[in-house]
């Protein structure tokens, strides 16, 4: 019942991570508009036929011709996206035919998607740009239909144990991050077992992973947290491979278990959760999709970060014992290469400082 992510938006994050240059919505110049800007601060140039009312009539292909020659003169693009919206989707706009008819020197993606998609599922947008770009040759058929095995198993997870469950879920805050904080460094006083797992998505993965950064070792160095991430950097499109090369190379630590890709997040969960039963943690941090990871078989006290404030609920419905929310997190990463400072590792790294300076 409440909003849920767009296809289209799906569709406008997929190009960008194959490193698409340039961006054409078909449709109204305010359709996806937070996206499109936001996706300016990755380097990607998004740019719309601003379709009118006229056009919802007559039809507006040559409009799409005309943006498709005037982008390749502004940017000079080598991957092209042309998206659809509902708008030009639902007049049943031709936009294979616009882009044929244009003939620009670039390899043209044509992402038929709108808000309407199946169920309106957001991975239908993403799963309809790996099929145009297996089409164009653009990735193999192979990495195309592991990625949409991937989308497949991540809605799944939405709707069993996220905030995808067709009910209406009260937007939540979450738990103070004060308070968990301090519970976490407790846990650290009293030399608890504990266990860290990064279990996060694309470009947010640079903020959830700030927890790694925090320095518990100066104040405990007797206390060696187990770090499990999915930070594999041989799987997954270029520009999420870039990302885990980017945040293994900065953490510079060891990694008990490397549990997968970023992009494998739907069933990298069930790696982590192997090694989380056969070592008996005290405590376990789950940062990124907490939903993820059966934790109903843990035992320990467990906290969840996540950036949704609809997956509050849900997760505290699975056993978290406490949940933490990061706001924007993609707002935040967008256009980054480094790992950026969260909410909770902010918190965390001030509680320590006082608790430093106070023992000094």
């Amino acid at each position: 019942m409440h909003p849920r992510p767009s296809p289209i938006a799906a569709s406008l994050y997929t190009l960008r991570d194959l490193n698409a240059d340039v961006i054409i919505l078909h449709g109204p110049h305010g359709c996806c508009f937070r996206t499109g800007r936001l996706l300016e601060n990755d380097g990607v140039r998004v740019v719309t036929t601003a379709m009118s009312e006229n056009d919802f009539i007559f039809g507006a292909s040559a409009k799409l011709e005309e943006t498709l020659k005037e982008a390749y003169e502004l940017f000079h693009p080598q991957l092209v996206g042309v998206v659809g919206t509902c708008a030009s989707m639902i007049i049943g706009e031709d936009m294979r035919e616009a882009v044929n008819n244009a003939k620009i020197p670039a390899k043209v993606l044509t992402v038929e998607s709108h808000g309407g998609l199946s169920e309106g599922d957001n991975t239908e947008g993403a799963i309809a740009v790996l099929e145009a770009a297996k089409l164009e040759g653009v990735i193999s058929s192979e990495e195309a239909d592991r990625q949409i095995i991937m989308l497949k198993k991540a809605t799944e997870i939405e709707k069993t144990r996220g905030m995808a469950q067709g009910k209406y879920i009260q937007p939540s805050y979450g738990d103070d991050k004060e308070e968990v904080a301090q519970n976490l460094l407790d846990a650290f006083e009293n030399g608890d077992k504990i266990a860290f797992v990064l279990n996060s998505k694309k470009e947010t993965s640079y903020l959830f992973a700030d927890i790694l950064k925090v320095p518990f070792h100066d104040t405990y160095p007797e206390i060696r947290p187990s770090i499990i991430a999915n930070l594999d950097e041989g799987i997954g499109l270029p520009r999420i491979r870039q990302h885990a090369k980017n945040i293994k190379m900065e953490l510079d630590m060891n990694i008990d278990l490397i549990t997968g890709s970023l992009d494998e997040y739907p069933v990298t969960g069930k790696n982590a959760m192997s090694f989380l039963e056969k070592n008996n943690f005290d405590i376990v941090v789950v940062a990124g999709v907490p939903h993820a990871l059966n934790i109903e078989k843990l035992k320990g006290k467990l906290i969840a970060i996540t950036d949704g404030p609809r997956l509050v609920e849900p997760l505290k419905n699975l056993g978290y014992t406490w949940v933490i929310t990061e706001l924007d997190a993609h707002a935040k990463t967008l256009g980054t290469d480094k790992i950026i400072a969260s909410d909770f590792g902010t918190a965390l790294r001030k509680k320590l400082k006082k608790y430093n300076d106070s023992y000094n």
